[in-house]
């Protein structure tokens, strides 16, 4: 599923993300909000790859994150990433976990623009559309 403020992705849990007792460990979790983010941004025809070679860099300066059950190894799980809100210097995404229609895991990421030099910049045009 995918709208302009939306996007939900499929993903197969794998063995090397898993703790041993087979539960997705939960750093992971991070990592597929990654994923999420951008192939939400590439869905809409941009590529962090070009926001970096125009000298700026988003990253990540707050994690709220609510895990409410597991996964498990080879669990089939989807990832609805959304934006929540854009201000002139943060990027907020929304972030829902379901398996076979329960939420697993529900999250808010704030992201900032930064220069080369670490200086905080406005969010490009790019990342707002």
């Amino acid at each position: 599923m995918s709208d302009s403020n939306q996007q939900t992705i499929t993903l197969r849990v794998r063995y090397d993300e898993c703790d041993p007792m087979g539960f997705v460990h939960h750093s992971n979790y991070l990592r597929y909000f990654e994923i999420g983010r951008t192939e939400f941004l590439r869905s809409a025809g941009g590529r962090y790859r070009d926001v970096e070679e125009a000298g700026l860099f988003v990253v990540v300066i707050h994690i709220d994150c609510r895990y409410r059950m597991s996964a498990k190894y080879d669990d089939e799980i989807q990832l609805t990433t959304r934006i929540a809100r854009v201000t002139a210097a943060k990027i907020i995404h929304e972030y829902e976990i379901h398996r076979d229609g329960q939420i697993l895991v529900e999250a808010t990421v704030t992201l900032a623009v930064i220069d080369r030099e670490g200086r905080l910049q406005r969010v490009p045009e790019s990342l707002i559309q």
